[in-house]
């Protein structure tokens, strides 16, 4: 992406050591390791505390048989719940690797988590973006649809398959036979959260609750999503979620047509002095 070879998770990485992020925490596949010490590894760990964790197929709570056929991992809440049991105490956001944030969602983020609290309820956090700013020109996405009042997160729905139309940014349920709008405007979910470690016993909970209900009905695909568990513990009343907007645009490389669109908005950004050329110096 970067004129001197930076990936997407160099910017993110940056951004949240300048934000006041001291330590980085991976959660990689076994057979990746080589390949994430050469590209990320050397290069980071002069700047911030590097570690990793794997997420494994066979990491699953006790008593539980994998099914015959399943080659995949859990999903993105079976890799906080790996990343969290070893954080223990500690406070921390989660992203996606491949998704470019701004530099404001990890200012925000970060301040949030320095004075994070748990109380009669656990005190969570996400940024969010507008609907606007997260589409591609070039076919559907998947974001977390959020109902938001006064500033905090009522819930959070996964839709699948939201495009940019000739009538507006929509969403369809069934392969396209109908859509529903969403105002521009609408908060969506990119996957960075701010959690305390008080979330940990409820990413353990559900997990066995996930295997117990929805691997049975698809087992070889059944996906346990970290916003599921978020929207089960809103739902509880047991948790609050402070909604942290952002103005800044989306970028990723969902499809191979999107990635000139990234580098081109990584150029101007870093000849507008955002970022420094090379990014690690």
């Amino acid at each position: 992406m970067g004129a001197h070879g930076e990936k997407i998770i160099d910017y993110s990485l940056f951004d949240a050591r300048r934000a006041g992020f001291k330590k980085a925490l991976f959660i990689i596949k076994e057979e990746l390791l080589p390949d994430f010490q050469e590209a990320v590894f050397q290069k980071v760990s002069q700047y911030m505390e590097v570690e990793w964790v794997f997420q494994r197929l066979e990491d699953v709570p006790q008593g539980v048989e994998i099914p015959e056929g399943r080659q995949k991992p859990w999903g993105t809440g079976q890799a906080t719940l790996a990343a969290a049991r070893v954080l223990e105490d500690t406070p921390y956001a989660v992203i996606n690797a491949d998704d470019f944030y701004g530099r404001e969602a990890f200012e925000k983020i970060y301040q949030f988590l320095k004075n994070a609290q748990d109380g009669a309820k656990l005190d969570f956090a996400m940024v969010g973006y507008y609907v606007k700013n997260t589409v591609t020109e070039n076919g559907y996405v998947s974001r977390g649809v959020c109902q938001v009042e006064g500033g905090m997160l009522q819930s959070v729905t996964e839709r699948t398959h939201i495009e940019k139309r000739p009538e507006g940014i929509a969403y369809t349920e069934d392969g396209g036979s109908t859509w529903n709008a969403l105002a521009p405007d609408t908060v969506v979910s990119m996957n960075l959260w701010g959690f305390t470690p008080g979330f940990t016993p409820a990413l353990e909970e559900n997990f066995r609750r996930f295997f117990q209900e929805d691997v049975p009905q698809n087992p070889l695909k059944a996906e346990y999503f970290l916003p599921f568990v978020v929207n089960d513990l809103l739902a509880q009343d047991k948790a609050q979620v402070t909604v942290l907007s952002s103005a800044d645009k989306w970028y990723g490389v969902t499809y191979k047509e999107d990635k000139e669109t990234v580098v081109n908005a990584v150029r101007e950004m870093t000849e507008a002095g955002v970022y420094p050329a090379p990014l690690w110096q």
